[in-house]
């Protein structure tokens, strides 16, 4: 009822919520044309028996049946014909809402990007560009000085670290050779020795074991 006042004086209202209203509207007349549709149904076929039943016995009541009928069917098709443009009409306000719906929408949204654009113009990109690139140069020196080599200032001899590592090396090989100077010489049983001794033409041998001919190898190498 205010609505209705206010659209009387001139009172400005919401499109959208008009646009909504007029839907409604629309929606509970084809409702109401829904059921003026099914009574003239019902009428129709009310005249088409009536016809149906005098036909033979009363032409005057059967004609008159099927004058009622064609006005009837008149109506309906009128009728009909205004139910199509009510349906065309509210498939035309949804259709022009959600597009302005659509466009409020786009609309937010251009403006947002004005906002955000409004802040994040060329020379403010270029400018944090710049400070990422020398953040980038910064970390990456910070980073070579900390795995820089430790000794870079301490002077190395090559020449004075080989000899020192001759020179240990000469040391292990002669504790390898005072351990195999040490190194038991197997001699054979007195039974063994008794036997070779009185055989024909047989010298004594001393037999060395594996340790004797290992060190007899190394000095051999050495003198090489």
């Amino acid at each position: 009822m205010m609505a209705s006042l206010m659209s009387y004086f001139g009172g400005r209202r919401d499109s959208k919520q008009s646009t909504r209203d007029a839907i409604i509207t629309l929606r509970e007349q084809l409702q109401l044309i829904d059921k003026k549709e099914e009574h003239m149904q019902r009428q129709l076929e009310e005249q088409l028996k009536k016809a149906k039943a005098n036909a033979v016995t009363n032409k005057a009541a059967a004609t008159d049946a099927l004058r009622k009928k064609k006005v009837i069917e008149g109506n309906l098709t009128r009728l009909r014909d205004t139910r199509f443009q009510l349906e065309m009409q509210v498939q035309t306000l949804e259709s022009a809402s959600f597009n302005a719906e659509t466009m409020a929408a786009m609309k937010g949204a251009a403006r947002a990007l004005k906002d955000v654009h409004r802040q994040l113009n060329i020379e403010n990109v270029d400018t944090t560009m710049a400070e990422i690139q020398e953040q980038t140069q910064l970390a990456n020196e910070v980073s070579e000085a900390i795995s820089s080599n430790t000794y870079a200032n301490v002077e190395i001899d090559d020449d004075e670290l080989k000899a020192e590592l001759d020179e240990m090396e000469q040391d292990e090989l002669n504790e390898r050779l005072m351990g195999a100077e040490h190194a038991p010489v197997h001699q054979p049983s007195g039974r063994a020795q008794e036997r070779e001794s009185h055989a024909p033409g047989a010298q004594p041998v001393a037999v060395e074991d594996d340790e004797e001919t290992q060190l007899r190898e190394l000095q051999a190498a050495l003198a090489m």
